[in-house]
């Protein structure tokens, strides 16, 4: 196939067949992808604006049932250094984001062996009680099926309790790569593809939105990370409860997976273009600087993203990985100017929640960009 041909494709709107994303990836020029990718982006987005919001990643436990390959994060309950958060500590957490201008914490946890659903219910209620303006983007997949198993309870039942507890979005983590030879290879005792979208679709289905991910750079095939993003886009032609799709490279130091060679900003950004090129009926894309940093995530910004991701004031799991990039807000918003953009803060949802201070502008046109 001609990857020229295909990129015209997909910048005139129609949809890309799963043979025509996999021959992108044999198209070894980053230019040709991210213009591309751009001008897909532009079209869906023509407003002269990028965006950002402000949440907080609690890691509420780090107990987890699972045992994967590529985690440097989880433990065992008899570790030494096991926990679950006391509720003071939670408390104090949400009370810095509130302070800092968040409106949001993404809460997620191990799989723990022995909470019940009742503790989630209560910690869920007892948070919206205290801080009713926070949404509470909390529990991935896995979490959710795992409710589901040691509880004994219909999934549905387990989505519908937690979103009367105040349950406000669910997030995408968990999805790696959304084909069973990866998951059955690197995981033990967690959710495969099938129930992983299952999660969502019920949760769609009940009104919820939620966000989609992939982590790729590990033991998938090019191929496979095609498969994940047609599975994706099949759910979203489902239900269309998807508000964003956020990619990146696995972070290989301290886990058992350390003899793979990281992936580099070239596959990050090969990737993310690629992935919007695909998904041409999920809205946003998020930049993942948290994995990649300040200029690279900046550049994703011409590969796709049309958000820059959150402040993300914490963040234990990539960290535990030996990955560490930390962005002030004012650096975030500089990213976005610099790449002619007018910062502006959103929620979850991608309501922008801010008052629009900058002087409007006109965005940049579309140029060639360098090589990483």
């Amino acid at each position: 196939m001609k990857v020229d041909s295909i990129l015209a494709k997909a910048v005139a709107g129609e949809r890309l067949t799963f043979d025509e994303g996999c021959a992108l990836f044999e198209c070894r020029d980053l230019n040709k992808l991210g213009r591309a990718a751009d001008a897909v982006t532009r079209r869906l987005h023509p407003e002269p604006y990028r965006t950002y919001n402000i949440d907080r990643n609690v890691n509420y436990t780090n107990i987890c049932a699972a045992v994967c390959d590529f985690c440097a994060f989880y433990r065992k309950s008899t570790d030494p250094d096991a926990y679950v958060l006391p509720r003071e500590e939670l408390y104090r957490k949400i009370e810095e984001t509130i302070a800092l201008g968040g409106d949001q914490i993404l809460m997620q946890g191990g799989m723990h062996p022995t909470l019940k659903l009742e503790w989630y219910e209560d910690l869920l209620r007892d948070l919206k009680a205290r801080y009713p303006q926070i949404n509470l983007h909390a529990f991935s997949p896995p979490e959710i099926w795992h409710f589901h198993k040691i509880n004994r309870i219909p999934l549905r039942e387990v989505l519908s309790r937690l979103k009367d507890a105040g349950l406000g979005s669910l997030p995408g983590g968990g999805g790696e790569i959304l084909v069973d030879r990866v998951r059955k290879a690197i995981t033990v005792n967690k959710c495969l593809t099938d129930e992983w979208l299952e999660v969502h679709r019920v949760w769609h289905e009940l009104g919820g939105r939620s966000t989609c991910t992939m982590m790729f750079g590990h033991i998938e095939t090019l191929a496979e990370r095609i498969e994940t993003l047609e599975r994706l886009r099949r759910l979203q032609d489902e239900t269309g409860g998807f508000t964003a799709f956020i990619c990146w490279t696995f972070q290989p130091e301290h886990t058992d997976m350390a003899h793979l060679p990281p992936a580099g900003a070239f596959e990050y950004l090969r990737t993310q273009a690629i992935a919007r090129l695909y998904l041409d009926n999920i809205a946003n894309i998020q930049s993942s600087w948290v994995t990649q940093g300040l200029k690279v995530g900046q550049l994703a910004l011409f590969f796709g993203a049309n958000d820059m991701g959150s402040l993300m004031i914490e963040e234990n799991v990539v960290a535990s990985a030996g990955t560490v990039h930390y962005l002030t807000l004012e650096q975030i918003k500089n990213a976005i100017r610099e790449a002619g953009y007018i910062p502006r803060q959103r929620n979850v949802f991608y309501e922008l929640i801010d008052e629009e201070r900058e002087v409007r502008f006109t965005p940049p046109v579309s140029r060639t960009l360098p090589v990483v």
